[in-house]
Order: C-alpha cells, then structure tokens, then sequence
C-alpha cells in the first residue's frame, strides 16, 4: 500500500488551510489522505459514555472530521480519504504517524500567536521529532496562492520552490524533495546558498571577498550539477547570497510556492531539534514551509 498524506485538523483555521494543501498534494503525488484528530478525550473502556459533558471533545472531535472530510471531497471527488480520531495526546500521535506516512501536513500560526491545539507547542514538538518531510501551512494559503496571476487574471504555473542549500552537509534527501516538489508542480526551483566571511579580528581586503564569493558559486553550482542532470525538465535559478541564512533565506523564499528547508536528525534527547535556520523560517516565512529531515 502507498503511504499516506497525512493531515492534522483540529478545527481552527492553520489546520483548515492545511487539510486543503494536503488534499491537493496527495492529488499531485496520487496518494491516499488520512485525515487525523488526536486528543485525550473518552477513557478506552467507555464508563463515561453516558456524561454528555465527558462525550463533548470526542463529539467535536468527530464534527471536525466529518465537515473535513466532506469539505475536500466534494472540491476534490477523486480524493482517496480516510479519517481517524486517536485518544492520545497530539504531539506524541503525530509523530508516531510519521513512520508510515509519505508526509505530515500540520498548520502554521508563526510567530507571537495563540490558536488551535496543533499549531503552537505541538507542531514544535512534532517538526523536532517527524521521521517523514513535515509542511506547515498558514491559515488562508489557497490554490491560488501556489501560482503567479497575470494582468488579465489567468494564471501561470506554479511559484518557486524555494531550496535552501547547505553545501556543507550534502543533504541529498532534501534537495530531491525539493527537485520533485518542482517536477509534480511544474514550478522551477530556486535554489538558495548563504556564505558569510568567516569572523577574524580585521575585515577582509577585496581580493580576500571576492575569492570566497567565487568558492561559494563553485560549490552551489558542483552540488547542483547531478540534480540538474536527473530532473532535466526542472528550470533552476541559483542563488549565492551573503549574510545571516535565515535572513536572506527569508528574503527569497517571498512570493515562493514553498520553502523547503532540512534539519539535522538528532540522537540526544534534551534541546532544539529544528535548528536555528529552520526554526526561524518557520515562524516567519509566509509560504508553506518543508522541513525535510536528513542524517
């Protein structure tokens, strides 16, 4: 069986916009969307069954779902769709669903917000932990918003994808993401590396710039090269920038389709497991954001 696309919904808006980017890439990667609402709510053996006031989060839990679920079926009728509901706290039932899914799909809130249960701690913790590519989406990201308008209010194909390359760690997961993100929306991708000059008690001369700036274009353009050669109908756009990678990241990824960004897997178990980059990203980028997890 193919793995899922796989949706946490909660009811607020982030996860609404989220459960309609899903449906449109399992469309896109022709997979089946498990729509999933986890939350402690009635106890396994059912005692309180009878205690409207003990039934109401399964009850809402189930509303949820239905409307979801009717939702996206009928914009997209030819969507394979199944929906659970998981009696266990959010965080832990998501990650567990990452083993087998293609990708997890959860809402964005960003930064300095308050909202739905999956969208402030939970989708920290989770992205942290996903053993699959993990995307988080802002509340009112639309279809529409995956493409450029035009003056006559046609549409061209798809905004960038946007790559943010460290050379450094190869990262080769992550930038077949980000290549077949591309290939299935017909987009190019532009890929982002940021070299900054290494700190030192005295600023470097011009010469001593501009053969660092001259490095960093060689080694984009050798890391690029085989990715280039295996998606041939991909158009790229490269781009060495300097400065702060989250800053200029950010820059670029404005008017993309979607940032894809890679954290490292971690084996301790206490501090950040996203990295400051992809941390930042997150709560700041206003496109869909990949977090692709690599060694």
């Amino acid at each position: 069986m193919p793995r899922p696309i796989v949706a946490g919904i909660d009811g607020s808006r982030e996860a609404r916009a989220a459960a309609e980017w899903a449906a449109r890439e399992a469309l896109r990667r022709q997979r089946p969307l498990r729509l999933i609402h986890a939350g402690e709510g009635l106890p396994p053996d059912g005692s309180a069954a009878t205690l409207p006031e003990l039934r109401a989060p399964q009850d809402l839990a189930q509303q949820v779902l239905r409307t979801t679920a009717e939702q996206l079926t009928d914009c997209h009728p030819e969507l394979m769709l199944t929906t659970v509901q998981v009696r266990r706290p959010p965080a832990p039932a998501l990650i567990s669903e990452t083993r087998h899914a293609e990708l997890l799909v959860l809402g964005n809130q960003g930064l300095g917000s308050v909202g739905g249960v999956l969208v402030g701690s939970v989708a920290r913790a989770t992205v942290g932990h996903a053993a699959c590519p993990l995307v988080l989406v802002r509340a009112g990201f639309t279809a529409a918003d995956e493409r450029l308008p035009v003056h006559d209010g046609a549409l061209v194909p798809s905004r960038d994808v946007t790559l943010a390359v460290d050379v450094a760690a190869g990262c080769e997961g992550v930038v077949e993401f980000a290549f077949r993100e591309a290939e299935l929306r017909r987009a190019p991708v532009r890929a982002v590396y940021v070299w900054h000059v290494p700190f030192t008690t005295a600023m470097p001369d011009p010469e001593h710039r501009a053969a660092l700036r001259a490095e960093a274009d060689r080694s984009l353009v050798a890391m690029l090269r085989p990715w280039r050669e295996k998606f041939p109908q991909v158009p790229v756009r490269d781009s060495v920038l300097e400065g702060r990678p989250a800053h200029q990241v950010g820059r670029a990824a404005r008017g993309a389709g979607l940032l894809v960004v890679g954290r490292r897997t971690r084996r301790r178990a206490v501090g950040s497991r996203t990295g400051p980059v992809a941390h930042a990203l997150i709560h700041h980028a206003a496109c869909p954001v990949a977090v692709v997890p690599h060694d």
